[in-house]
């Protein structure tokens, strides 16, 4: 399939994880990707697998001129954006009673305040057409153990695109959410243990965690012209966790 032929994405997170198999899927489909992401040797790494269409930007979302940094190496060398996957994302477990504020602060600098500034930032570059995908869970609406932080900050995400495509009526950019289960990835990993990865499979309809190609393949689908008429949506890939 050719759906995103002549595209131009940016994906936040893209070194791993989510982020590295939706760059994966998006140069299947024919985009040029930009991948952004705080680990150099990370991004080297998925550059050597990514390929002649990939290209990598070292930076954090929760600062604003690595975010202008990114954005000027776009318009350098492709003038225009079509995508945004706003995918970078932070959680880690802290049960009420010992929640701190720096948990706070590094839980929504990076998915509520890197969020919007990642998608505030593109919209110079982008125009009639454009998808952004904002990375949302199902923790941001059933909640989850000793993940306050984590969980409000995702409910804040998923009223975010509510918002935006209002702001963004006339445009022809559209605004998503695609809001994961539990899924096998880095980030995964630490946040929740073995054990707490056993849980999440355990309590999913379908008995297991996602890989992170099948969340790829629907954050395909909503950049490409096949979600043409969504905007203002969740689509959740959650194994039925946040619907029974």
């Amino acid at each position: 399939m050719n759906r995103l032929n002549g595209k131009t994405a940016v994906i936040t997170g893209g070194a791993t994880g989510i982020g590295r198999a939706a760059a994966k899927r998006y140069i299947e489909e024919g985009a040029f990707v930009f991948i952004f992401g705080r680990r150099q040797e990370a991004l080297d790494a998925a550059l050597a697998e990514l390929g002649p269409n990939a290209r990598a930007v070292k930076g954090s979302v929760s600062d604003p001129a690595d975010l202008d940094r990114l954005y000027a190496a776009v318009k350098a060398e492709r003038g225009t954006l079509d995508i945004v996957f706003a995918n970078a994302g932070a959680g880690s477990q802290l049960a009420l009673g010992k929640i701190t504020a720096e948990h706070i602060d590094e839980t929504f600098d990076t998915n509520v305040k890197g969020t919007i500034f990642t998608v505030q930032q593109a919209l110079p570059l982008m125009g009639k057409g454009g998808s952004i995908i904002l990375t949302g869970s199902s923790a941001g609406t059933t909640g989850a153990p000793a993940m306050s932080a984590y969980s409000a900050s995702k409910a804040a995400v998923r009223n975010l695109a509510r918002t935006w495509a209002e702001d963004l009526k006339g445009t022809g950019i559209r605004v998503n959410v695609l809001s994961p289960g539990a899924t096998a990835t880095e980030l995964a990993k630490e946040a929740l243990g073995e054990e707490g990865q056993k849980v999440f499979a355990s309590l999913t309809p379908l008995q297991r965690m996602a890989d992170p190609a099948e969340i790829a393949a629907v954050a395909a689908f909503l950049a490409s012209p096949d979600s043409s008429f969504m905007t203002a949506s969740e689509v959740a890939v959650d194994g039925g966790l946040a619907q029974l």
